[in-house]
């Protein structure tokens, strides 16, 4: 009787592959399997092929950071909750760094491809409360607050992940670039300043 899959095999191939990836390492079937005490059967058994893996690499990535963001509460401070969000984030790059550079990779497509508007839109939602409370001005497009938040916060971790800059660099400029940012799309410099200091502080 054939042994049922096993998700711990799936995870620990998914892993490994994008861990050899961040090493600049080739992957191969063989290469990728190698002291997983798998053959390369398990590849075709769990995801069809290199190319379902590498769909289930970016999807796993995905999957992390939504996980992530799920466990943030919505409070009544939508600033607050838009920095929570970026903390969480960043935390989930910071846990899963090889998956989180394979992230990105649109060279292969995500087995669901959703996912990632989904995450994004949860950042565009904390930037849309904020305006409809008053804290950014009317005018103010939720999904351009959202972009330059993101845009620097992938911008430092790829810095922070390739060894460029060390991880200090978070605490130093990240609470400092969305209070300015924030302020830039409306918000009181003294109420801003208190909602980035409790979300970079949320866990």
């Amino acid at each position: 009787m054939p042994r049922p899959p096993d998700p711990r095999v799936r995870t620990a191939l998914i892993e490994r592959a994008a861990e050899m990836v961040a090493r600049r390492e080739p992957v191969t079937l063989r290469s990728v399997v190698d002291g997983l005490g798998v053959s390369t059967i398990a590849v075709y058994t769990y995801f069809d092929g290199m190319p379902g893996l590498w769909r289930a690499v970016r999807q796993e990535g995905f999957s992390r950071l939504a996980e992530h963001l799920a466990a943030v509460p919505a409070t009544r401070d939508p600033v607050r909750d838009l920095v929570a969000l970026g903390r969480a984030y960043t935390s989930n790059a910071l846990e899963n760094p090889s998956l989180y550079r394979t992230m990105f990779d649109a060279g292969f497509d995500l087995e669901d491809p959703e996912s990632a508007g989904r995450s994004f839109g949860l950042l565009v939602a904390a930037a849309a409360r904020a305006r409809d409370a008053g804290r950014f001005a009317a005018g103010t497009d939720p999904a351009d607050v959202a972009n330059r938040f993101w845009i620097f916060g992938h911008g430092i971790l790829m810095l922070i992940l390739t060894g460029a800059v060390d991880e200090s660099a978070l605490a130093q400029h990240v609470p400092a670039t969305a209070r300015a940012l924030f302020v830039a799309a409306g918000d009181e410099p003294i109420a801003c300043a208190r909602s980035v200091r409790l979300g970079w502080g949320a866990r």
